[in-house]
């Protein structure tokens, strides 16, 4: 699938390496700023269980 992707990029090699990576640069930062926070919410990796035993 990458390198289909990378066949079909315009323009000569050097153009093209800097186009995939602006791409994989937007990918990670849109997925940073919306899809990691939406995600959040449905994983429990921040719920803590540090003093949630009650002590007798």
């Amino acid at each position: 699938m990458y390198g289909w992707i990378f066949r079909h990029l315009p323009g000569p090699l050097w153009l093209r390496i800097l186009t995939s990576l602006v791409l994989i640069a937007a990918a990670l930062v849109l997925m940073v700023q919306f899809l990691f926070p939406w995600m959040s919410q449905f994983t429990q990796f921040t719920d803590s269980t540090i003093g949630s035993i009650s002590q007798p």
